[in-house]
């Protein structure tokens, strides 16, 4: 069975068919957030505190953090910065961290003060990027992304998004790195673009799954983009994405609509062991205001049995 392991410096983490789905917290990135990309760049980082530990709080298995500021100061030097922001990171919270760069430098920049065994976002199947990453994954002994698209950009086409996922892995081989440390993004189209984008990812993640063997990874949220109330495509997207064996994505864990997917699909998937987690976050849940379900309250004196019948309803009562 395919297994992927990271680690912080106290708590190691693995990735797997067999393993509750892996959520990777997306907000420590300043792309499309000007806010915080300014706050960064003037050394503010209380937004990024701030979203470290509600992520972890709210269940992220892992963070990803990013620090690319370039669009709102394009003289930032990203290494420096990445660096600062995975220490702040990495103090704070005992989740592994994901590194997340298009920068070669800043990738190996943060890998020599990372602790534990952090996941590296990315490596594409460009020519130059292969070069220049795979020698780092090895050196370091880390496992990678791997964005299925090359110098041809992004195909339409599934079956050219798995050849190129193919010849990552084929890459990463040459240079000693093993298919279970390469963690495949198919690359998840919009559906309001592509009428076809979820039944694409679906055939995608089977043969990633049977044919290479790894494990898997998305920008969750790509899937709803541009269209109304996001949330709800996304939160009935992610248990069919992981019914077909995806086993972890990159999205916002403070979502509670979206985390309870999670949560629901790996106790059907049977990754929830006799439901305990979902027993344990969910147990004392109270509806939503004008909601009309009700938990029947515990007896102690039953041995923790649910009361039911006259007995429920005169305690509601």
């Amino acid at each position: 069975m395919t297994r992927t392991i990271v680690a912080s410096a106290t708590k190691e983490v693995v990735i797997g068919f067999d393993q509750p789905f892996c959520v990777i917290g997306e907000r420590i990135n300043p792309t499309g957030r000007k806010k915080l990309a300014a706050e960064m760049v003037e050394g503010n980082f209380e937004t990024v505190i701030k979203d470290a530990l509600a992520q972890v709080a709210a269940g992220a298995t892992m963070l990803d953090v990013n620090a690319g500021v370039t669009a709102v100061d394009p003289n930032a030097t990203e290494p420096a910065l990445l660096v600062q922001t995975l220490e702040i990171v990495q103090g704070l919270v005992d989740v592994p961290l994901s590194i997340d760069s298009s920068v070669s430098a800043a990738i190996e920049a943060a890998l020599k003060v990372a602790k534990g065994r952090p996941l590296v976002n990315s490596v594409t199947g460009e020519e130059e990027k292969l070069e220049a990453i795979l020698p780092l994954i090895k050196k370091y002994d880390v496992p990678v992304v791997a964005i299925s698209n090359d110098e041809t950009g992004i195909s339409e086409d599934p079956d050219v998004r798995f050849e190129v996922a193919r010849k990552i892995v084929q890459r990463a081989a040459d240079f000693g790195i093993p298919a279970h440390d390469i963690v495949v993004d198919p690359l998840v189209m919009p559906i309001g673009a592509m009428g076809t984008a979820g039944k694409q990812v679906f055939a995608l993640l089977r043969r990633l799954r049977e044919e290479l063997k790894v494990n898997t990874t998305c920008g969750l949220s790509n899937i709803s983009f541009g269209i109304p109330h996001r949330h709800g495509i996304n939160a009935g997207f992610i248990p069919m994405v992981i019914g077909a064996g995806m086993t972890s994505a990159i999205m916002n864990p403070c979502r509670p609509q979206e985390m309870e997917a999670v949560r629901a699909a790996n106790v059907l998937n049977g990754t929830d062991p006799n439901c305990h987690t979902w027993i344990m976050t969910y147990r004392d849940h109270q509806p939503a205001a004008g909601g009309t379900a009700q938990a029947a309250p515990v007896d102690s004196s039953s041995g923790g049995r649910r009361r039911g019948g006259r007995e429920a309803r005169r305690a509601r009562g």
